[in-house]
């Protein structure tokens, strides 16, 4: 059986303003991966209520969870390599994404709520509205050390967070054009 030291999917999580589609498109660019925002996968009634200042609730993020995951499984079933932005605010939604896939790993984008709160407040033309950010900060779950989640600050500039991500990963920038095989015996 043959196993790369990399993994087959990255999933950058956060809560709404931590930078996740900045720093997952970062991070598939520099690789050459596929870049799939776990944003544009949500069913336009999640978009609906979000737009009207609802939070989701655990019912409404299943369907938009199993169609990350469905993503994340075609991804490695094909072989490819890509990077998937995703809030993952809870230990229970991040075991929906990953569970047993040993070659998903997992970024988390940690900040402070008011920090995150002046990014929001420039930011426009997002369905995720300044008023839900503190229920984030409510429902999120830090990954326990037993998730290998790279935590990594939003503070530095995002060049610098995709950097030290790609360090933590030892996949610098000519990392994507080796290939780390590992043959076990049968």
């Amino acid at each position: 059986m043959v196993e790369t030291t990399r993994p087959s999917v990255i999933i950058v999580m956060g809560v709404s303003g931590s930078g996740k589609s900045t720093i997952g498109s970062l991070l598939a660019h520099r690789l050459h991966w596929e870049f799939e925002d776990a944003d544009w996968l949500h069913p336009a009634s999640n978009v609906d209520k979000m737009h009207s200042g609802i939070p989701l609730t655990d019912e409404d993020r299943g369907p938009w969870l199993r169609a990350v995951a469905a993503w994340i499984d075609q991804t490695r079933h094909a072989g490819g390599h890509g990077v998937v932005p995703c809030s993952a605010l809870k230990r229970r939604y991040r075991d929906i994404l990953i569970g047993d896939r040993s070659d998903v790993r997992l970024v988390y984008l940690k900040g402070d709520e008011t920090l995150i709160a002046r990014r929001l407040a420039t930011r426009h033309e997002h369905f995720m509205p300044r008023s839900l950010l503190h229920s984030q900060f409510e429902a999120l779950e830090e990954p326990g050390s037993d998730e290998n989640a790279i935590v990594v600050s939003i503070e530095p500039q995002p060049r610098e967070i995709a950097a030290a991500i790609l360090s933590a990963l030892n996949m610098g920038e000519n990392a994507h054009r080796k290939t780390h095989l590992r043959t076990s015996a049968r």
